[in-house]
């Protein structure tokens, strides 16, 4: 189950297709654009601490518009290797980190009420775990040969649900909106993990062995209802 349709995802990226054409042709490197999409991710972060809620809402889903770009124009130049896989992952990690990190900042820094500020922190770390673990889930499976690209919330999910709500409308009254959003993402985010775990499982049980019964003759029936006895 995915919350994003395919159609809409395949509509955006057929939007993009210019932009990775040109960059491509203008020898932009991979690594850069993923750079650069991690450092406004950072942004946001450090927008959101500050306040600037709608601000970080508006940088969040540029960084996403990067993210999107890297993979796309090392497969159209021909750039993809292992180390720029490794890296992608690595810095959308430090930018999420960076991301719930400004969120849990502005939540003791008064951004929730007083009475909000404790579990509004508590749910943020659990939305901050809960999305490296997802990806960490089908970082293993895939080391291990696995295909695990199943959930309710993946990263794309994510940055959508935290992000437009959050240029619409910044925090909500009292900051209760983006908590909202908060504690609507780690519940995605655990269930996720719960979903790929499951999956992982399912694909990695040998297949049941069809076994056929063995039906004894009847004279050898006939004899062992004649003994009366059984055997263990």
């Amino acid at each position: 189950m995915k919350l994003i349709p395919s159609a809409l995802k395949r509509g955006f990226e057929a939007l993009l297709t210019p932009l990775v054409a040109r960059l491509v042709s203008a020898g932009v490197r991979p690594n850069a654009i993923t750079t650069v999409g991690t450092a406004v991710l950072v942004g946001a972060a450090v927008a959101v601490a500050l306040g600037q809620v709608r601000l970080s809402g508006a940088l969040l889903l540029l960084s996403g518009v990067f993210d999107m770009l890297d993979g796309r124009v090392a497969r159209a130049g021909g750039r993809t290797s292992p180390f720029g896989a490794f890296y992608d992952s690595t810095l959308d990690r430090i930018g999420e980190s960076a991301l719930f990190g400004g969120i849990a900042l502005y939540f003791v820094s008064g951004g929730v009420p007083d009475a909000w500020r404790v579990p509004a922190l508590a749910i943020t770390m659990v939305a901050l775990a809960g999305g490296l673990i997802v990806s960490y889930a089908r970082a293993r499976a895939e080391g291990l040969g696995l295909e695990c690209t199943v959930g309710l919330a993946q990263r794309a999910e994510r940055v959508l649900g935290l992000g437009v709500p959050t240029l619409f409308f910044g925090a909500g009254p009292q900051g209760l909106l983006l908590a909202a959003v908060v504690t609507l993402l780690a519940l995605m985010a655990v269930v996720t993990v719960v979903q790929r775990v499951m999956h992982v499982y399912r694909i990695t049980q040998p297949a049941p062995r069809q076994t056929q019964a063995r039906r004894a003759p009847p004279s050898a029936l006939a004899e062992y209802s004649q003994r009366g006895t059984t055997s263990e």
